[in-house]
């Protein structure tokens, strides 16, 4: 069994998770052992759902044109013919106040534009990932928060929201990131209303992994300890 299929299992296991955990891996070049995306989908969170029910491909710039909101997120710039679309969407967003002109400046993006990005199940990675997406319940996303933190992994950035996608490169820069998720995303992933995202840097991944044992081992002793009191001292 593969380091990725351990490492899926367990996690899988601790934290009760129904949908994969899915690998991001950000290239400079296109993988030559590893199948390209045909097709089109409208955002780049897409990719995350086919990739959650089981496929491994990889994608090039111009499979994420029709989200121009990824786009910006990840870096990629729009051809001429299309560069427009961010200002409609963005315009659009100002316009039934989701989005203020001002929060545009604190989105994180990727450092540069990604030649090509991969998407797999983790347990399926033909690559190291570069971020690893787990949408999960508050619960498990509370143990992976603070199995980041005991990690030393965990992202001093707030809970993000809208967009999502930018837990991305939030995570790759900072760290061990949770995300509230966006409209758009769960419309285009169908991941559940009570689920959100916790984004770990691959680098990082095997250290959560470890610092996670620990903290369900301690969450299990805390909440019994909690359930004894509640049990003796609510009179309510």
């Amino acid at each position: 069994m593969s380091q990725w299929k351990e490492l899926e299992q367990r996690f899988t296991e601790r934290l009760g998770l129904k949908r994969r955990p899915v690998s991001v891996t950000i290239l400079d070049n296109e993988p030559a052992d590893i199948p390209k995306f045909i097709g089109t989908e409208p955002s780049g969170c897409s990719f995350w759902r086919l990739a959650a029910d089981g496929k491994s491909f990889y994608t090039v710039p111009s499979d994420h044109f029709n989200c121009p909101v990824g786009s910006y997120t990840h870096r990629i710039d729009l051809p001429e013919q299309r560069k427009n679309e961010l200002n409609e969407t963005l315009s659009l967003m100002f316009s039934v106040e989701y989005l203020k002109p001002e929060d545009v400046a604190k989105v994180p993006q990727l450092p540069k534009t990604p030649t090509a990005v991969v998407y797999a199940p983790l347990g399926d990675s033909p690559i190291d990932p570069s971020v690893v997406l787990f949408a999960c319940r508050p619960r498990a996303a509370m143990l992976l928060q603070e199995a980041a933190s005991r990690a030393n992994a965990a992202s001093p950035l707030p809970i993000l929201g809208r967009p999502t996608c930018m837990a991305i490169p939030g995570a790759m820069s900072m760290g061990t990131t949770a995300s509230l998720g966006c409209i758009g995303n769960r419309v285009y992933t169908g991941i559940e209303e009570d689920d959100l995202y916790v984004a770990v840097p691959g680098n990082q991944l095997a250290a959560v992994d470890e610092a996670l044992a620990t903290i369900v081992a301690a969450n299990s002793a805390i909440e019994n300890y909690a359930r004894s009191r509640r049990a003796v001292l609510s009179t309510a």
